[in-house]
């Protein structure tokens, strides 16, 4: 990456001269701190503890694993760029080593049970999420001091204003629209209507874009690293289109640890783990597309925000009470292919996979 007078050249992740380097470095982070805190659920799991407070505390952590692994490699391999975004990048891993600890404390000292929704959990999941509030404030700081030239070089910047804005509408249309589906085609068409008269999930809704720069670390955390880092790796290796399937894959992989241990359900962990892949691979196609269409990392970033925050709301159930009673079985799984397949997997056949990148 070089820098004059009046431009900045912005090299992609996949065209830097120390791939090689960087993508074992990501891998050991995105994967191997993953799994090793996932060892925490099995630990959780077998020792008999209150597993929805150790699960959730752990998966957040998890969830800034990739971006972790992305800002590792590069502080590893390219410190001394003047363009490297070395405070945000350093803001961003100590963060991530706290929420980290948050999750080990959880089991080591979980502290007296508290009652939450009915539920009796512990304070490490509020406590966890209090570290996330005030890391993200600190870190629209950081990216802040970073500079203009600094968020462009390394893809931090806002950018395609018109077209980032399309697509989070049209993913909230198809989100609507796929829970629509789906409660029809299980007979439940009332909820809808249920729903729609449910004052709480508007105002949930209408204040949704509020709540995301105080909590937006853990979905950056993944896009920034699947999106940004892998995905063009990929792709160059595969092509537009095997790159953003392999890379579905591959991130329904890295959840392995929670569908065995958190979302197990009545189908078994096999189903859950293929359920996994009928959800990753379509969204992952979707956000490559949003990815793609604005070349704005904070698009994937919003829409994971999105779809975590309105899947609960739209099943019109507390997060805890869909943990602990799922139900998936094997009998929804062709419906779901199905209708993700459609909705979310047909954007493999846009435009922006066709064109020469």
């Amino acid at each position: 990456m070089t820098q004059d007078r009046k431009t900045i050249e912005i090299i992609h992740p996949a065209e830097r001269a120390d791939t090689k380097k960087q993508l074992l470095l990501f891998l050991l982070v995105t994967y191997g701190v993953t799994y090793a805190s996932g060892l925490l659920i099995w630990y959780g799991s077998a020792a008999g503890m209150v597993t929805i407070p150790v699960d959730m505390t752990v998966s957040n952590a998890q969830m800034f694993c990739p971006a972790a692994g992305v800002m590792f490699a590069y502080l590893i391999t390219r410190w001394k760029d003047d363009l490297l975004p070395r405070w945000f990048y350093l803001w961003f891993l100590l963060l991530t080593t706290l929420i980290l600890l948050c999750a080990l404390l959880c089991i080591l000292w979980p502290g007296q049970p508290i009652m939450r929704n009915g539920l009796s959990t512990s304070r490490w999941p509020q406590i966890s999420q209090s570290v996330v509030t005030g890391g993200s404030i600190l870190g629209w700081i950081a990216l802040l001091l970073s500079g203009r030239k600094r968020r462009t070089a390394y893809g931090l910047s806002w950018k395609q204003g018109k077209a980032s804005f399309l697509c989070i509408l049209a993913f909230f249309v198809l989100t609507l629209v796929r829970a629509g589906i789906f409660y029809i085609a299980s007979g439940q068409a009332a909820v809808i209507l249920t729903l729609l008269q449910d004052e709480t999930i508007w105002l949930s809704l209408i204040t949704m874009p509020l709540i995301f720069p105080f909590s937006f670390a853990p979905f950056f955390g993944e896009e920034y690293g699947w999106r940004y880092y892998l995905q063009p790796i990929l792709q160059k290796r595969f092509g537009l289109r095997g790159g953003v399937l392999i890379l579905g894959i591959v991130w329904g992989l890295w959840h392995i640890f929670l569908d065995f241990f958190f979302f197990a359900t009545p189908g078994g962990p096999v189903a859950t783990l293929l359920s996994r892949f009928i959800n990753c691979v379509p969204m992952s196609i979707l956000l490559a597309w949003a990815y793609l269409k604005t070349d704005n990392i904070w698009v994937p970033a919003i829409l994971h925000f999105m779809n975590n925050g309105m899947s609960i709301l739209l099943a019109n159930e507390y997060a805890a009470r869909i943990l602990l009673n799922p139900e998936l079985t094997w009998i929804v799984l062709p419906s779901s292919l199905i209708v993700n397949g459609l909705l979310f997997g047909s954007f493999l056949f846009a435009k922006e996979f066709r064109k020469d990148r």
